[in-house]
């Protein structure tokens, strides 16, 4: 199977894992991590709009960026189910530290209020949910690439 498809296939899955994970800890009351809204109305200025323009945005992103993880597994020509899990959860780590510290960052500067303080507590969650979507990518991407 092509490394696009899995890809397609794997950054589906990894993005709902990753969605409902910082969904959760949004409905904890604890840390705003909202990243649907949050990407959905920096495109609208509005959360009241920015749900479906947010989840378009976060699929999008999460399935070209798993077609970009599964390229990079599939170059080191891993052989095993736990070296394609290790390994997205390395790429993983690597991608929730830089995003994490980016949109601590840039976070002043988003329209809308409620997403402009991206704290420490925000910056965690997130490199978290970057590190599962990795470890969901490489397991259901590998999973695919295998099985031919």
């Amino acid at each position: 199977m092509s490394s696009v498809l899995a890809g397609f296939i794997s950054g589906i899955a990894a993005t709902v894992v990753m969605t409902t994970l910082l969904w959760l800890i949004d409905k904890s009351g604890r840390v705003n991590t909202n990243m649907v809204r949050a990407l959905g109305s920096a495109l609208t200025r509005s959360i009241e709009t920015s749900l479906f323009p947010g989840i378009f945005i976060h699929f999008l992103s999460g399935i070209i960026f798993a077609i970009f993880y599964i390229y990079a597994l599939n170059l080191l020509q891993l052989s095993s189910l736990f070296s394609f899990v290790v390994g997205g959860g390395i790429i993983g780590f690597a991608h929730g530290f830089t995003f994490s510290f980016l949109m601590v960052i840039l976070a002043e500067h988003h329209p809308v209020e409620k997403f402009q303080n991206a704290s420490f507590q925000v910056a965690i969650a997130h490199f978290l949910a970057h590190l599962i979507y990795g470890l969901c990518v490489g397991l259901v991407g590998g999973m695919i690439m295998l099985s031919h």
